[in-house]
């Protein structure tokens, strides 16, 4: 597939190295002299020009292209660059740095095919980082709700229950249920709560902590505090 990338800082290069790297064909466009030349270096079309400008974006052949990735820190620029690419039949993501403004692009860039925000990417990685084992982060689905994995462990309120004995805190829904060390799969009302066995959570941010006393059980300093 072909891929054009508009901006080449941090995120934009760092997309084109990983679809680079699983065979993909990727042009790079980016104002800066310094770092079209460092794309350069590292083997990559690279074009210089204003991304948003529909004179650089024909410099790239969009109608060959498979998608454009708005990579910019000008998120402007990128919803400009989009719309564009988006009259040559290719896929559009957006790059987002200031997470209030998503849900407007969500609601008024109906043509951009997906809306990111890197930040907030690293902001879950750190998160899990920060839990431990049991309880990682998936995804931030909306301002209000997670996706969350959490791992039974010995201090399980449910251990031993079966799943069609599990109750879970209003706003919050299980989505999947996998043995430990298996898969997560579809859950049955016959499976059983068992050490290391984990559950896909989607729940609301006010929710998840009484998701998680109820699953995983009160560890670390609220447990060590008796519960304050």
């Amino acid at each position: 597939m072909r891929f054009v990338i508009v901006g080449s800082g941090r995120v934009g290069l760092r997309t084109a190295r990983v679809l680079d790297e699983s065979g993909h064909e990727v042009v790079v466009i980016d104002s800066d002299d310094a770092k079209v030349a460092r794309a350069r270096e590292e083997g990559y079309d690279a074009i210089e020009g204003d991304g948003a400008m529909e004179a650089t974006l024909d410099e790239a052949d969009l109608d060959s292209a498979d998608a454009l990735g708005a990579l910019t820190g000008d998120l402007n620029d990128n919803f400009v660059a989009c719309m564009i690419a988006k009259e040559h039949g290719c896929r559009t993501v957006m790059r987002i740095d200031e997470d209030y403004r998503e849900e407007i692009y969500r609601t008024y860039a109906e043509d951009v095919d997906e809306v990111i925000y890197p930040e907030r990417l690293g902001a879950i990685a750190a998160k899990n980082a920060l839990l431990g084992g049991s309880i990682r982060a998936v995804a931030d689905v909306a301002h209000n709700l997670q996706l969350v994995e959490l791992t039974v462990t010995e201090q399980s309120p449910v251990r031993g229950y079966s799943l069609s004995e599990l109750e879970l805190p209003a706003h919050s829904t299980m989505m999947a249920f996998g043995k430990d060390g298996e898969p997560a799969r579809l859950a049955t009302d016959d499976d059983t709560l068992e050490l290391g066995d984990h559950l896909i959570v989607l729940a609301d941010f006010d929710a998840l902590s009484d998701v998680r006393s109820i699953v995983v059980g009160e560890t670390g300093r609220k447990a060590a505090a008796g519960g304050v």
